[in-house]
């Protein structure tokens, strides 16, 4: 079940990336809806990520 759904979310991740593309280059105007929704969602998740990552340095401490 669970392979299920991460096929279902590469699908909606290579859709979107296909209608970025498309839209960049012209595309009907559903493609660059789709494009902005998924530019969008992309922004979302990298500030989401930066916020979560920002308290937990990666500190090296040698052992030499």
């Amino acid at each position: 079940m669970i392979v299920v759904l991460l096929l279902g979310v590469l699908v909606l991740v290579i859709g979107g990336c296909v209608c970025v593309v498309w839209a960049e280059r012209g595309g009907p105007r559903w493609a660059r809806v789709v494009a902005t929704v998924t530019l969008t969602a992309s922004e979302v998740l990298r500030s989401s990520s930066k916020k979560r990552g920002s308290g937990s340095g990666t500190s090296s401490q040698g052992d030499d």
